[in-house]
């Protein structure tokens, strides 16, 4: 006989082997009670309340992690950043850009008043001229000591000086421009605005005042005259002052010597100095000191031994050891003397040449 919860005839066949075994798979933990959305009330509220059996319980208000709240507030900290920045940036707005003035050039030749003395011996050449204490290429033009100005830091002041040393090294120190092959290391110093009169002074050379390539570099006709020694002999200053309160200013005065002898010369043959002063005056906005550019607005040179009757406006055309001038100018100037003067054409003093 079957107890007393099977059936008579037993537990069918195929059929689970306790009641209990059928809802084996459900599992009625306590995060399932507790997210049920109805609620069976007690049998005490159903007497009390004549309610329904269930009731629908309030949906579970599931707070944000604490990653989750950091991440919102580090937005919000970026967002309202960002607001702030745009509304209250730091920078100053540019004003508008005053127009960058062409360069203004003088190209003075100065005639020998007698032979060009020349000898083969060098370092006796040197050491018998005004030049014989002068340093030799960049050596030769220092950074002065500099300040800071009203409206411009001590870095800013520094770098309108540096671009002005590195304009007068290129420019006037470096053989292949020299000897008249290479203008492009002068012209990436330029500021943009002048890159067009700088241009057209190579293209079409004018002896206007404003497009001769002698102005903007020294360079030597190489049919007649080659370099006898790379070593540049220089001397002179460096000095910067604040123009206006967007504007610093640098006026650059040097002398520089170099040695020459004729194209395609042997080893034998005289060399000779030719004298160069050249005045220039840089001006530097923000814009060119970022971006290490100078406005060249005045370039005043003097150079001899030349002839006053041969043009000197895309070359200088020395005279060499042993030639002499057709015709010479008005007055004996010294280019070793500063402050000194001269018409379209000089004469080169004396006390100006090697004593051989």
């Amino acid at each position: 006989m079957g107890g007393p919860g099977n059936p008579p005839e037993g537990t069918p066949e195929g059929a689970p082997g306790g009641g209990e075994d059928e809802y084996r798979s459900v599992v009625f933990d306590e995060s399932f009670v507790r997210a049920a959305r109805l609620q069976e009330f007690s049998a005490q509220e159903r007497i009390a309340d004549h309610a329904p059996a269930v009731r629908r319980r309030p949906p579970l208000r599931r707070g944000l992690s604490r990653q989750a709240l950091v991440l919102v507030l580090l937005i919000a900290i970026a967002f309202g950043t960002a607001i702030y920045m745009g509304v209250r940036h730091p920078y100053q707005t540019p004003a508008a850009r005053e127009p960058v003035e062409p360069l203004r050039m003088t190209v003075i030749p100065l005639a020998p008043e007698g032979k060009v003395p020349g000898t083969a011996d060098l370092e006796y050449l040197y050491d018998h001229s005004p030049a014989a204490q002068f340093r030799t290429g960049a050596e030769g033009v220092p950074l002065p000591a500099s300040r800071r100005t009203a409206h411009f830091s001590d870095s800013q002041v520094v770098s309108a000086l540096t671009t002005a040393k590195d304009y007068i090294v290129r420019s006037a120190l470096d053989p292949k421009v020299l000897t008249g092959g290479q203008v492009r290391a002068v012209r990436v110093l330029l500021d943009p605005d002048q890159l067009e009169q700088f241009d057209q002074s190579f293209a079409r050379p004018t002896a206007d005042g404003r497009h001769a390539p002698t102005g903007w570099l020294v360079r030597f006709d190489p049919s007649r005259a080659e370099l006898a020694d790379r070593k540049v002999r220089v001397q002179g200053t460096l000095q910067a002052a604040e123009a206006d309160s967007s504007t610093l200013e640098v006026t650059a005065d040097h002398t520089f010597v170099y040695a020459l002898r004729p194209a395609g010369a042997t080893g034998e043959d005289e060399v000779s100095l030719f004298t160069l002063r050249r005045e220039l005056h840089f001006r530097f906005d923000r814009d060119d000191l970022r971006l290490h550019q100078a406005q060249l607005v005045v370039s005043y040179v003097q150079a001899g031994p030349l002839s006053c009757a041969e043009d000197s406006t895309n070359h200088l055309r020395p005279l060499l050891a042993g030639q002499t001038a057709k015709e010479g100018g008005p007055a004996g100037t010294d280019p070793y003397a500063t402050g000194s003067a001269t018409a379209l054409c000089g004469s080169l003093a004396t006390s100006a040449q090697p004593k051989v």
